[in-house]
């Protein structure tokens, strides 16, 4: 028997602002550079379909989605400032999705 599943995955969809592809897309390589060293984190990628972008983000668990979002705070808000958050999924074990309902 597999040991229990505690993974967490995030996907946020963003709309980039006119003219702004390039920036974000910069931003987007400092974000994986960034998370790649977290202990924690499981994959991490981008996708682009003209203006709109979706990151992938996989993680161990609730503990390692709080400690990613904290490690990349000051690049998710330059982020927002070039694009919009317009949807974003959080997926996991409920017991997991209750840790990051009230950190």
């Amino acid at each position: 028997m597999s040991a229990q599943d505690r993974c967490c995955s995030i996907v946020p969809y963003f709309k980039i602002h006119h003219d702004q592809l390039g920036a974000f897309k910069q931003l987007c390589e400092r974000l994986v550079e960034k998370t790649s060293s977290e202990p924690k984190f499981l994959y991490y990628g981008f996708c682009f379909n003209d203006n709109l972008a979706h990151c992938r983000e996989g993680y161990a668990d609730a503990t390692g989605v709080l400690s990613h979002l904290e490690n990349v705070s000051s690049l998710l808000e330059e982020a927002l400032q070039i694009s919009d958050l317009v949807r974003l999924e959080i997926h996991g074990p409920e017991a997991e999705l209750h840790k990051l309902r009230s950190p």
